[in-house]
């Protein structure tokens, strides 16, 4: 549900953090994009290319025997927080690899759409780490991206 992060070091430059409102995402779609997406499931894998790197680490350096090479979930690509009864957008371009009953050839036009549209400026804003600083956010309508840039181009996590 939540994710909590502490700064205990940071870079000198770079590593900001970009949090993206996933309810706004999904409520600035049209109306024939929301009724689309509202029956759709997306297929998330930990195989993609943008987590691989991490996780082969992780299996590499100590993981159970018995863990598996690959772990996949099936989620709503609009989801109804169950607390606050609003719908979000919610794919991940670390993780959804295709919507269910589509190949990934199929599925790929749309996603990548989606991921371009919540990552839009006006959705996001950047955090800047400093040694102390906490973070706290909500994964069902919250999506986290790490920053690229030194400049930047959304709005402020403050307020």
């Amino acid at each position: 549900m939540g994710t909590m992060l502490i700064a205990r070091e940071v870079p000198p430059y770079g590593g900001d953090i970009l949090f993206a409102n996933m309810y706004l995402a999904y409520e600035t779609l049209s109306p024939g994009m929301q009724r689309l997406l509202d029956g759709l499931v997306a297929v998330n894998s930990s195989a993609k290319a943008d987590v691989t790197k991490t996780r082969e680490d992780r299996l590499r350096d100590g993981a159970r025997s018995d863990a598996k090479g690959e772990y996949v979930a099936e989620h709503p690509v609009a989801r109804t927080h169950p607390e606050t009864g609003r719908k979000a957008l919610y794919v991940n371009p670390g993780h959804t690899v295709r919507f269910r009953d589509m190949s990934e050839e199929e599925s790929t036009p749309l996603l990548q759409y989606l991921f371009a549209h919540q990552q839009r400026p006006e959705f996001t804003c950047r955090f800047r780490w400093e040694v102390g600083s906490l973070t706290f956010w909500d994964n069902r309508c919250a999506s986290t991206t790490r920053s690229t840039t030194i400049t930047a181009s959304a709005g402020s996590c403050t307020g």
